[in-house]
This record gives C-alpha cells, sequence and structure tokens, in this order.
C-alpha cells in the first residue's frame, strides 16, 4: 500500500505526518514506524504523526516516537500538525484538536504557530532540578556552560536513573542567564535540536525557581526560539501557550 506523507519541521524538531483520516494506518506496526523515522535508512524524522477525524474535534492527532512507540503529547508536533491540517485545508487559521493528553487550542499567523497546552500544578524538586509534566514528564536541570555538556551521555544516565528509568523521562539542560535549553528526549533516545513539551517545562521551572520574574519567555534552542506565555495564579501555571515557527520540508511518498 502507497502512503503520501509529509515531512514538517518547528525549530528543527521534524515529523513525518500522514493524513490518516481513513483510518488504514496501522498503529501496532511499530517496526515500520521506528523504519520510516531512521535517518540513515528511512526518511528520517523524530517523531510520527496521524491525524484522524474526530466527531467532536476539528481532529486528532495521533504521534508516535521514533522508537516506534505511541508517545505522549508532543508540543512541537503539535505545531506542525496543525500547520499540517491547514494545508489539507481541513481548517483555516484556528482550530481545536484532541491529543493524548486532552484538547488543545491551535492558531496559525503566517508562519508562526500556537498551540495551547495543558496547566502545570505539580513541580518537584529532585537532585538539584525540577520535575514535572508539561504534556509529556520532563527534568530541568540548570547549567550555566551548555556548550560542555555531554547531552546525550548525561541525558541518557538521567532518564535511566533509579528515579526515572521505569516510565522514563525528558531531560533539559537549561541556562538560567541566557534562556538557552538543550534536550534529551526520551522515545528518540538521543539529543534533539528543539523539544515544544520541554520549552514549556524550562520556562515554567525558570519561574518556579525564582530565576525569572516574567511570563513571556523567549527560549533559544539548537534549532531556534520557542515563545512561551502563561498566567500564574493560585499555584498553578495556566493559560500557557507555545510558539515558533513551522516549515513543511517536502512531500513524499512511501510503499509498505
Amino acid at each position: 500500500m502507497k502512503y503520501l506523507f509529509y515531512k514538517y519541521q518547528g525549530t528543527g524538531n521534524d515529523f513525518i505526518i500522514i493524513d490518516d483520516r481513513k483510518e488504514d494506518f496501522n498503529l501496532e506496526n511499530k517496526e515500520l514506524i521506528s523504519s520510516l523515522c531512521q535517518r540513515k535508512f528511512g526518511i528520517g524524522a523524530d517523531g510520527l504523526i496521524l491525524l484522524r477525524n474526530h466527531h467532536k474535534y476539528d481532529f486528532q492527532m495521533i504521534y508516535f516516537n521514533s522508537d516506534g512507540n505511541q508517545s505522549t503529547m508532543c508540543g512541537n508536533g503539535g505545531r506542525c500538525i496543525l500547520a499540517f491540517a491547514k494545508k489539507i485545508e481541513l481548517i483555516k487559521n484556528k482550530a481545536v484538536f484532541l491529543a493524548i493528553d486532552g484538547e488543545h487550542y491551535g492558531c496559525i499567523e503566517e508562519n508562526i504557530v500556537s498551540i495551547k497546552m495543558k496547566d502545570i500544578n505539580k513541580i518537584s524538586c529532585i537532585n538539584e532540578g525540577f520535575f514535572l509534566d508539561s504534556g509529556s514528564p520532563h527534568f530541568v536541570l540548570f547549567k550555566e556552560d551548555l556548550n560542555s555538556i555531554d547531552v546525550f551521555k548525561e541525558g541518557r544516565m538521567i532518564r535511566n536513573s533509579q528515579e526515572f528509568v521505569r516510565e522514563g523521562v525528558n531531560v533539559n539542560f537549561v541556562n538560567p542567564k541566557k534562556i538557552t535549553a538543550r534536550t534529551y528526549e526520551r522515545g528518540v533516545e538521543s539529543e534533539t535540536l528543539s523539544c515544544g513539551t520541554g520549552a514549556v517545562a524550562s520556562a515554567v521551572s525558570l519561574h518556579f525557581s525564582k530565576a525569572i520574574d516574567f511570563n513571556i519567555v523567549h527560549l533559544e534552542t539548537l534549532g531556534g526560539v520557542l515563545t512561551v506565555s502563561f498566567d500564574f495564579l493560585d499555584g498553578t501555571y495556566q493559560n500557557i501557550w507555545l510558539n515558533g515557527k513551522v516549515e513543511l520540508c517536502y512531500i513524499g511518498e512511501f510503499e509498505c
């Protein structure tokens, strides 16, 4: 069977997106998904996303990490599928869609794509870092010199540590002075050029720790700048928006 796919990237976080409104893509075929995401022998991507119809929402987003496993919310993936939905004329410039962590509002202004993220009301301090769920579980650790960090080695060690090995965790190294971040992603099991839920977790951790006192954060990643805005009320981070650029890289076809 032949499938048309669209390759998108949001600040370097890249995805294979498929219009699966006919629901003929096998969600259980982890081997196929993993092979498509392979950089050397496949299309190459940090993850694969299916767009499906939903009776209540504009569409449903089903996300898989590059290891082939269906995963928790992907912020940049959510921004990319919003742009894709507009590309195929399913929406105009606004939408409400369903992801694994619930509903998300989204809007598009030229090439800036924004989505509303889930509220955050629990942040734990663990081993000099911060653990929180921004749609996906994240551990945030402040470091001044990000260039000197072996993100793959140190991120992998934390991801597989006793505290996190069972469910896994994404690991963010954040410079609180320069407001820059580098992220090791579980499921990809390597550093990615950016991470949307990681940007949210990093921005919220900076505010929670009082490293910053503002609520619009321009976070620089290896793939570009992501902006996170939020309100903090009664101990809860709410009205959280993630925005940044999104680009369609190319359109292709594969057969399986």
